[in-house]
């Protein structure tokens, strides 16, 4: 196993309560945070998205903006935008932007990850039933396993947060506890992104 861990818009957008789009993410960015911890000490990739939308953008993603209406507040350079200051990207951990839900779409992730030999993508992040989710059903179509960390992730609808939950781990992931995301980054496992021994 050759993990990655993806931090799906953990920005201020979704972490923020006077946001428009904010999650109670609180759980989920201390999840997010330890895992972060973890992943770094291996020498696991780390990777974040974040939605943004500049001038250009706005006619691209007129119907997704149509359906959550939020999502006008995430403009480029505001610092909704922004990923929450508790899990400030280190250097070299890149930020992709995206316009869409899938950190897949649009954002040369795939490249990203192949190039670092990652095979399995741990996935946290805002919102479950939305990025989360067709992050992790498009981590599965383009070859990794994907893995959603049920602690360190959000959303704001409690029901569709567990249906999500539910409907992923029957067909598309692994949904796994805190504990169990923290062992496959254990620091022991000495991570080197080619191969990992005990």
């Amino acid at each position: 196993m050759r993990p990655g861990l993806l931090v799906v818009d953990l920005s201020l957008g979704f972490t923020e309560r006077a946001s428009p789009l904010a999650c109670d993410a609180e759980d989920a960015v201390r999840a997010s945070a330890q895992l972060l911890d973890r992943a770094r000490a291996a020498g696991a990739p780390v990777l974040f998205t974040t939605v943004a939308y500049g001038e250009d953008d706005l006619a691209t993603a007129a119907t997704f903006m149509e359906k959550v209406p939020g999502l006008r507040a995430l403009r480029l350079g505001d610092r909704l935008t922004e990923i929450d200051p508790r899990l400030a990207p280190a250097p070299g951990e890149p930020v992709l932007r995206k316009l869409f839900a899938s950190a897949f779409f649009g954002t040369g992730l795939a490249a990203r990850l192949r190039a670092a030999d990652v095979d399995t993508l741990l996935v946290t992040g805002a919102s479950t039933s939305g990025c989360v989710r067709a992050s992790a059903v498009d981590a599965l179509q383009h070859g990794f396993r994907p893995l959603v960390v049920r602690d360190a992730v959000a959303d704001r609808d409690a029901a569709a947060h567990i249906q999500s939950l539910r409907d992923l781990d029957a067909k598309y992931a692994d949904v796994i506890a805190l504990e169990r995301a923290l062992e496959i980054l254990d620091p022991r496992r000495h991570y080197t992104g080619h191969h990992e021994e005990r």
